[in-house]
């Protein structure tokens, strides 16, 4: 099992630690190419239209000021510096040893600094979406794309079901294969009816990733097949019951994994 997430545009800025060692990040091949972007990214940061170019407002100085010392700055694990509504709900840290373990190996953070990170390497503050534009490289999803595909698409042969938490920009970074990925769609009853809802969604998807890491945990070998986790995905409870579902894949269109909450589901 591979679980696909986003990044979350809030971070909590390591306060000490050592700087950024590019060799020890997953897929250390690409070293290169994450030079160059950080490179061109803190020119960027220095000059004065940076929150133009980078498509943020000035409340958000302080990361576009981060983005000058990449190389110098304090580095944590990703679970730790990426906070937000999604990772909030992984909670890595409440998370058992095993299941944590299976998070570091199983779950791929896209970005549009470093490409793709593991949970447990080692970066600093920084501030760059997938959808912005660097001078020499242009949209960084589109910059990724051929870079990651190669290394992932051989990653992938390895990894059984691919569950894919991304949203639109990031999942143009790499197409999952189409034959082993499900993407995670929420929707809520509304009114008697189901509804897609994004208020919830990332969320929702946080959970769901959680609850397939815990899954592993309970039995010898983590979810490896669309059905082994739709049993793991159904079997929330609490607060957070819903109903699971799987659509097939068809073609070329991914599998989708239904997410359906109650009427009356709440984040708490």
């Amino acid at each position: 099992m591979l679980i696909l997430l986003p990044p979350s545009e809030g971070k909590t800025a390591p306060r000490s630690g050592a700087p950024l060692d590019l060799e020890s990040l997953v897929l250390p091949s690409l070293a290169g190419e994450r030079t160059t972007a950080m490179g061109i990214l803190s020119a960027v940061s220095s000059a004065p239209d940076a929150a133009e170019v980078l498509g943020v407002g000035e409340a958000v100085r302080s990361d576009i000021e981060a983005n000058m010392v990449l190389f110098e700055s304090p580095a944590a694990p990703a679970h730790q510096v990426f906070t937000g509504v999604l990772f909030d709900a992984l909670d890595y840290a409440s998370l058992p040893e095993a299941a944590r373990r299976r998070a570091r190996s199983r779950v791929l953070v896209f970005s549009g600094l470093f490409g793709v990170l593991a949970l447990g390497d080692h970066v600093p503050n920084h501030r760059l979406t997938v959808t912005a534009s660097l001078p020499g490289l242009g949209r960084m999803s589109s910059w990724w794309k051929p870079r990651l595909t190669p290394p992932l698409d051989a990653h992938a042969e390895r990894a059984g079901v691919i569950i894919d938490c991304r949203s639109g920009g990031y999942m143009a970074q790499w197409k999952a294969p189409a034959g082993l990925t499900a993407t995670v769609d929420v929707f809520q009853v509304r009114a008697g009816k189901r509804t897609v809802v994004s208020h919830f969604a990332k969320h929702t998807r946080g959970l769901v990733a959680r609850q397939l890491l815990l899954a592993g945990s309970r039995v010898v070998t983590s979810p490896e097949t669309a059905a082994e986790v739709v049993a793991a995905a159904g079997s929330a409870a609490g607060p957070h019951e819903w109903e699971v579902d799987l659509v097939p894949s068809t073609g070329k269109k991914h599998a989708s994994l239904q997410v359906t909450l109650p009427e009356a589901h709440s984040t708490v």
